[in-house]
């Protein structure tokens, strides 16, 4: 059974995917040859440098030298700037030419019934691939469609990370889930995870997706009885068996999760703290700007001047609104969504620990057995253990593109906060230096009439 190599991802430190051997796969005695010759290089290149302390080949480029995996070291990578060369090794840039499967969800719709109240969106395809009997196709799906697709996907491929869904159920009273700015806001972070299914070298290929994208009617009556059934043998193979800790690499990975979520709720408690007092603030400048207004209604000398003021105190409310929407509905929702992916990647983990306790577990037994009564080494041994190397491929393949994707939303989220802050800044200023002007040409006009 031969698999086929994932696509190598931009990374800024680890290895490549495509270094990556998948247990299942060929070619383990040529990629060892590979790494023999890397090395020698290495070594050479670091007898010719002698005593330079950056090592470097004859392009000028740096010898990667193994570093062992770190808390500090993953978590660096959400720096902006300490990989300048990211944007060029973009998946999704690299492959643009060559994917073959397009989704988009759009065009929400409100239904009504006698029994409900809900909203679908269109979702469109467009493909070349073979395992579609059209080239084009346009369905309406709910959320909890979306829901079914999801749970379907980590069903049939438990191994790898499966996008996060935004959240079902929201607070009645605070937010209206029928409203204007959350459908969007919905729309649009379904949107991103259909996208993100789509081009996901594995998942693209499920069926479930294809039902999800061409059928008319989801058979959703399969539940999660074959997961279920699958977690209740691992619990029994493995219960009573003390689990050993993690390879180094996987643990590295669930301490950067777990600072990663912290500082994500860190920044969203004071995201939200602020996008409070900006509403209480707009709240009392809105009522500011209404006094000069009507203030200038007595005052005719100074109507001209007071008049600027309000309108100044107006186009301020004005920009200082926008950037309370770009940011609860541009910047909240992103921080939301790694907070969920955060969850999703630790579900993953866990997974992988559940495989390797079954596989140590069996692994054990089958010890005990072999010193009673020699019997061989069971196949169900060498079938744990295969599963377990899937995993570590999968999830190690699976965490250098979310490091990827991580890496390009943040640079969209940083560098859109930064621009709708600017534009604030600018509108505000621009409107305080036209009030500048009225009151220099009302000085000037009261001058006059002083001399005449």
């Amino acid at each position: 059974m031969s698999v086929t190599a994932p696509r190598c991802m931009a990374s800024s430190g680890q290895k490549p995917i495509a270094e990556i051997l998948h247990p299942l796969s060929g070619g383990g005695d040529e990629q060892q040859q590979q790494q023999q010759q890397q090395q020698q290089l290495s070594v050479t290149v670091s007898v010719v440098v002698g005593g330079d302390k950056e090592a470097s080949l004859t392009n000028g480029a740096p010898v990667e030298t193994p570093s062992p995996a770190s808390t500090s070291s993953l978590f660096n990578r959400l720096q902006l700037d300490d990989d300048p060369e990211a944007d060029v090794r973009d998946p999704y840039a690299e492959t643009a030419e060559t994917r073959d499967l397009f989704v988009t969800v759009d065009d929400p719709k409100k239904h009504v019934s006698t029994m409900e109240t809900y909203i679908t969106y269109r979702v469109s395809t467009k493909t070349s691939r073979v395992e579609f009997d059209l080239p084009e196709y346009c369905v309406r799906r709910r959320y909890q469609d979306f829901d079914w697709l999801r749970m379907k996907l980590e069903d049939s491929q438990p191994t790898h990370l499966i996008p996060p869904l935004p959240e079902k159920f929201v607070m009645k009273g605070v937010v209206d889930r029928f409203s204007e700015e959350f459908v969007e806001t919905r729309m649009k972070a379904l949107d991103k995870f259909l996208k993100r299914v789509a081009d996901h070298p594995v998942l693209s290929f499920n069926p479930h997706l294809n039902a999800f994208l061409t059928g008319k009617d989801l058979n959703k009556r399969q539940g999660l009885a074959l997961l279920t059934k699958v977690g209740e043998s691992v619990k029994h193979v493995a219960g009573g068996y003390k689990l050993r800790p993690r390879p180094a690499e996987f643990c590295a990975m669930g301490e950067y999760l777990d600072t990663f979520n912290q500082k994500l709720g860190t920044i969203d408690r004071i995201a939200q703290r602020i996008l409070k007092e900006q509403s209480e603030y707009l709240t009392e400048l809105r009522e500011y700007g209404t006094v000069y207004s009507s203030w200038a209604a007595s005052e005719e000398e100074l109507r001209r001047p007071l008049e600027g003021v309000g309108g100044c105190v107006a186009t301020c409310c004005g920009a200082l609104d926008d950037l309370g929407d770009g940011m609860s509905q541009d910047f909240l929702p992103v921080l939301r969504e790694y907070v969920l992916y955060v969850e999703s990647m630790k579900n993953v983990l866990r997974k992988r620990d559940q495989s390797q306790a079954e596989y140590e577990g069996r692994l054990e037994a089958a010890i005990l057995r072999k010193q009673e009564d020699r019997t061989p080494m069971p196949a169900e041994v060498e079938k744990c253990q295969d599963k377990v190397e899937c995993f570590n491929a999968d999830l190690k393949a699976d965490w250098e593109r979310w490091q990827s994707n991580k890496r390009q939303d943040f640079k969209q989220l940083l560098t859109g906060m930064a621009d709708k802050n600017i534009r604030h800044y600018e509108k505000c200023q621009a409107a305080w230096e036209s009030l500048l002007t009225v009151l220099q040409d009302k000085q000037a006009e009261d001058k006059t009439h002083e001399t005449n």
